[in-house]
């Protein structure tokens, strides 16, 4: 396992709720991440550990290795992943989302 991998591992499994995105919970550089961190603070999610992937381009790949996984955003709850926006939006509606969250 790679340095960025192994710091990706410890950054997901060391914190409850982690969003890798593009820019930052306050200035979000795409519309999609952008809809992922409002649908954490929808959530009730306040202490989300977000990690700017166009600051660092070893690990904007990185993590697409990691969860196997082509798009950013992705949110990680628990160490495990999660899904992007779109998976995120409709586990939101479902309710699911919330659930996981609480748990």
């Amino acid at each position: 396992m790679s340095d960025v991998q192994t710091w990706i591992k410890d950054t997901v499994t060391q914190n409850p709720v982690v969003l890798f995105m593009k820019g930052t919970a306050q200035f979000p550089q795409c519309g999609f991440s952008g809809r992922a961190v409002q649908i954490l603070k929808a959530c009730g999610v306040d202490n989300i550990v977000t990690i700017n992937v166009l600051e660092d381009q070893e690990v904007r790949q990185g993590i697409k290795e990691f969860s196997n996984w082509p798009t950013i955003p992705q949110l990680y709850v628990k160490g495990e992943f999660v899904g992007g926006s779109d998976i995120m939006n409709e586990m939101f509606e479902s309710g699911e989302l919330q659930s996981l969250l609480k748990a």
